[in-house]
């Protein structure tokens, strides 16, 4: 692919997950669940992988664009549209809607099954945001141009989709003028069920690429099904919290063995979670939110780990 094109691509996965954790920070006090320091801590961590993905873009070598990135950009609109109509006029919802696209196209057309599957995370945008299919589109329009142009740039990492997604629609959004909807800050006290339901479902994610054989995009899909159903049926009130967290969670389990190990995968599920609660009155509305939450949590933990290796190293030079 183009140096260019590449270097867009790079930025635009910089400043979605700026713009969520900044909007988070500067949420209202009262909005606060007590995870204000989150957004920076996970900022400054994952800042360092940041910095060093450019050189492996470098490495990379492509022939530009072509037909199969056209087909790629069709689908994420495609699918944005087709998320949108399930969740808002059958009433499907949000998080079951994008799984069950997400699940029916992994397993019938696995060719753009991640392109399709960022597509549907367009589509969870919230009507009080785009509240015409036309908007969905242009979003989703925009995001599948985003799609062809990251190609590359942070490969592995698990909620790559949902920030490309969440980039669309903060692009459609600042093109038609409109507020992004009303939030409100969470509990403070879902923090125990909100971490643990993210863990284990980024766990489970793994457990179905790893030991199931499943894709990514189906392991992920699979959990968002199964979590968007089961609970808001058992728990009407917290359901639908829990299932979105679980979804959540389920990109952070795509990530790659050569990105994230399975441990730190759990890790990032763990952390995930927190990071939920504290952007939770950022960008309200938007689709991609939960998938951008799963990126910074991965790209946090693995600057972590980057950041412990280079500290032993400095240590065992120090002491021969």
């Amino acid at each position: 692919m183009y140096g260019p094109i590449r270097v867009a691509g790079y930025l635009a996965l910089l400043v979605t997950p700026a713009a969520l954790l900044l909007g988070a920070a500067r949420a209202p006090p009262e909005l606060h669940t007590g995870t204000v320091g989150i957004p920076l801590g996970v900022a400054l961590a994952g800042t360092v992988v940041a910095a060093t993905e450019p050189r492996r873009l470098l490495r990379l070598e492509g022939p530009g664009l072509a037909r199969a990135d056209a087909v790629d950009a069709v689908a994420v609109a495609a699918a944005a549209v087709v998320t949108y109509g399930l969740s808002v006029h059958a009433g499907v919802g949000p998080v079951v809607a994008a799984a069950v696209v997400g699940l029916l196209v992994g397993v019938g057309l696995p060719r753009i099954d991640g392109s399709a599957y960022c597509g549907t995370f367009v589509g969870m945008a919230s009507p009080a945001l785009f509240p015409s299919l036309e908007s969905v589109a242009t979003a989703g329009a925009v995001a599948g141009l985003a799609f062809v142009a990251t190609t590359g740039a942070f490969d592995g990492f698990g909620g790559k989709y949902g920030t490309i997604a969440l980039f669309g629609c903060i692009a459609t959004a600042a093109l038609f003028d409109v507020d992004y909807a009303a939030a409100g800050g969470l509990d403070p006290r879902l923090g125990p069920p909100v971490v643990l339901v993210a863990v284990v479902a980024a766990v489970a994610t793994v457990a179905l690429r790893t030991r199931g054989g499943a894709s990514s995009v189906v392991a992920s899909a699979a959990v968002g099904v199964v979590a968007g159903v089961a609970f808001p049926s058992v728990l009407p009130e917290l359901g639908p919290t829990l299932a979105a967290v679980a979804f959540c969670a389920s990109f952070v389990g795509m990530s790659s063995d050569e990105r994230l190990s399975a441990a730190q995968i759990a890790a990032a599920g763990l952390l995930s979670g927190l990071v939920y609660l504290a952007v939770a009155p950022a960008l309200a509305g938007s689709g991609g939110k939960l998938g951008t939450t799963a990126f910074v949590s991965c790209l946090a933990v693995a600057g972590a780990v980057r950041l412990s290796a280079v500290g032993r190293s400095h240590v065992r030079r120090s002491t021969q």
